[in-house]
């Protein structure tokens, strides 16, 4: 059974004219919202919101005639689109609600400084290899703050950042373009191939792309961990790699390499040279170019001291004044770091080095 939700009473009106105050609740702009997030599924959107389907038709229609305007197109009882003033509507929606639960936040930073919840969406690659020390550490430092890892795709981080979902998403691929995020330079990283002790490539001093393309390849599915870079590089090469497998994480990649599917391409902070014993790595810097992880908050939002914090203890030269910056352009931010965690040799194939991933 759900919990009715109170519904303040509200003036209605056909048209709000000069000067006329027009009253909204936040029940309504959420049911605006939800409306555009769920496809115009009312039923789903009564679900999420955790009331009727007539109380989100109702919440929709009071602010509609208080508006004066349709804000959705309908057929029949369905809502099937926007309308055209229903389109820049929606976007003053969204930022009301972004301020309200900024309120919110700057209330319990003075309240609950120390406690709370922080979201961080990211990949398998940057929760699995790169994130640790910085989950320790700040654990140590906030140990009344909640932490959940939620991963994902750079398209799920990306969305789960901007619908308020995640606090922070982290990810190399798919966070740049999404206007409704603020992303920054986190650090620097290169791939690696690994291969099979005893494997041909081994025993080239500088193996080249034709080199590596003579083989089969094992490596991430489109979008993710530098995906493009690998592509580009042979695309530019004239080349058109044999990729018999594609995964989502480095474990899986690694486990199909050492049962000889092939060759593989991964991130080099994924090889671990004490767990990978039946691999051994070669370095790529005269191979593909160098990928950035990227950091991602939603635009305007109100960051906690202990979100700020988190970044800045995975990415140093980010602060408060820089991932807060509504204007800042790419020439104001401070060049992202190479951030070596392991490094690969160039002289030795022992799997000891590598550049960060």
């Amino acid at each position: 059974m759900r919990n009715p939700s109170f519904i303040p009473s509200l003036r209605r009106c056909k048209m709000a004219g000069p000067g006329e105050d027009i009253s909204v609740n936040f029940q309504q702009l959420r049911s605006v919202r939800e409306a555009l997030r769920r496809d115009f599924n009312l039923t789903e959107v009564a679900h999420a919101l955790d009331a009727s389907q007539p109380g989100v038709s109702r919440q929709i229609r009071e602010l509609e005639d208080e508006l004066g305007v349709a804000i959705f197109e309908r057929a029949g009882k369905r809502l099937t689109g926007l309308t055209e003033p229903g389109r820049g509507i929606v976007e003053v929606v969204e930022r009301l609600l972004i301020e309200q639960e900024n309120l919110k936040r700057a209330a319990l930073e003075f309240t609950s400084h120390d406690v709370g919840r922080l979201t961080v969406a990211t990949t398998h690659s940057q929760a699995r290899y790169a994130l640790l020390p910085v989950v320790q550490a700040f654990r140590q430092r906030f140990p009344g703050v909640h932490l959940g890892l939620q991963q994902g795709s750079p398209e799920d981080i990306a969305a789960r950042v901007a619908t308020g979902r995640a606090d922070i998403g982290i990810a190399s691929e798919g966070l740049a373009h999404d206007v409704r995020l603020a992303t920054f330079p986190g650090y620097r990283w290169r791939h690696v191939i690994v291969a099979p002790h005893g494997h041909p490539l081994l025993a080239l001093p500088r193996p080249s792309l034709h080199d590596v393309a003579r083989h089969p390849i094992v490596t991430y599915d489109l979008g993710l961990t530098g995906r493009s870079n690998i592509d580009d590089a042979f695309a530019r090469g004239g080349l058109a790699p044999d990729i018999v497998l594609t995964a989502m994480d480095a474990d899986v990649i690694k486990t199909y390499v050492a049962a000889g599917l092939g060759v593989g391409i991964i991130a080099s902070v994924a090889f671990q040279p004490a767990e990978d014993r039946q691999l051994q790595a070669i370095p790529t810097t005269h191979l593909f170019k160098p990928a950035t992880t990227r950091v991602a908050v939603r635009r305007g939002a109100y960051l906690r001291d202990f979100t700020v914090a988190f970044i800045e203890m995975f990415a140093p030269h980010l602060n408060r004044a820089i991932v807060t910056a509504t204007d800042a352009s790419p020439v104001d931010l401070p060049p992202e770091p190479a951030a070596p965690r392991i490094c690969i040799s160039e002289m030795s194939r022992s799997g000891s080095a590598a550049d960060a991933a």
